[in-house]
């Protein structure tokens, strides 16, 4: 055990109880994976959780086509160096069969047709627990999450009936096509992750660190450019050193300015910061209730 801080202690204890849970009650689950930091610590606190036997998780990661180059890598690697079982759906599937229809425009993203590629996986597998690293201090709709997030025979999320967790029971229970969304950090800040990565010391992918990349601004956001990019009349191509601060589909994540090279770097930034995690995600701005919407389509 690395950890010296007394408060990231008792919120480890927290997850493990949950992840642990999570494997006694149900039979097919799953660690939903992004390749972004919140994941990555599920798959640390996972292996914890079960160590030294091998944890009872596969990854399940929903690839839009428009993610990362480095954090596609990080995930291979991840997965190849502890043995996991990586189970990679394609948005693009989806497009070509019919189930979404691609958006249009200057300010398409692939990142709504997530949910259905990602409740098609569900069905398909029979996957009754799909683990997140949701955590409620990240945006409104989340804050009302509880540790086990029920969902219907269609997927969707309804935050009036949610169950009730009183001393940390958690109920399982479900009907047949219903599953189950574990949010095993949903009590940690941004800030806590980040100290928990340091005392870990979590590799994480390169773009969480500052790094030289082609960005533009759009509506006061830094996006980074890809060659499936369209670009307003108005907006330019630049270099910045920036990193990731959240990450998500290349069209969606906003980068922020930043010199941090370390993970003390970076906790100074997120310390003195009056600007939420998601504050820089393009699809959150989309309507003031965007990840509500999503959420109840069956995303994350």
């Amino acid at each position: 055990m690395n950890i010296e801080n007394l408060h990231l202690r008792e919120l480890e204890n927290e997850a493990i109880y949950v992840i642990r849970e999570t494997a006694a009650q149900f039979s097919k689950k799953v660690i939903l994976f992004s390749g972004g930091k919140d994941s990555i610590v599920l798959v640390h606190l996972a292996r914890k959780a079960f160590w030294p036997a091998k944890m009872p998780f596969s990854l399940l990661h929903i690839d839009t086509g428009h993610n990362f180059q480095e954090t596609l890598d990080f995930r291979d690697n991840l997965a190849s160096r502890y043995g996991v079982e990586l189970i990679v759906k394609y948005v693009q599937d989806s497009i070509d069969r019919g189930r979404v229809k691609e958006e249009q425009g200057i300010n398409a993203s692939r990142n709504r047709a997530q949910s259905v590629t990602l409740l098609d996986a569900i069905e398909e597998m029979g996957i009754d627990a799909a683990i997140g690293g949701g955590r409620r201090d990240e945006e409104k709709a989340r804050a009302k999450e509880r540790f086990f997030s029920h969902r219907n025979e269609f997927g969707q999320w309804d935050p009036k009936n949610q169950r009730p967790e009183l001393w940390n029971i958690f109920n399982g229970r479900k009907s047949q096509g219903e599953h189950f969304r574990v949010f095993p950090i949903s009590n940690w800040t941004e800030l806590d992750v980040w100290q928990y990565i340091m005392e870990e010391r979590i590799e994480l992918p390169c773009i969480y660190f500052s790094h030289r990349r082609k960005v533009f601004n759009r509506n006061g956001v830094l996006l980074a450019w890809a060659p499936f990019m369209r670009l307003k009349d108005n907006e330019e191509v630049f270099e910045e050193d920036v990193r990731c601060r959240t990450v998500g589909d290349i069209t969606c994540t906003g980068l922020v300015i930043s010199k941090a090279k370390s993970v003390e770097d970076i906790l100074k930034e997120v310390a003195v910061s009056r600007v939420t995690e998601r504050g820089g995600r393009y699809d959150d701005m989309r309507s003031e209730v965007a990840m509500e919407e999503r959420k109840r389509e069956g995303y994350f």
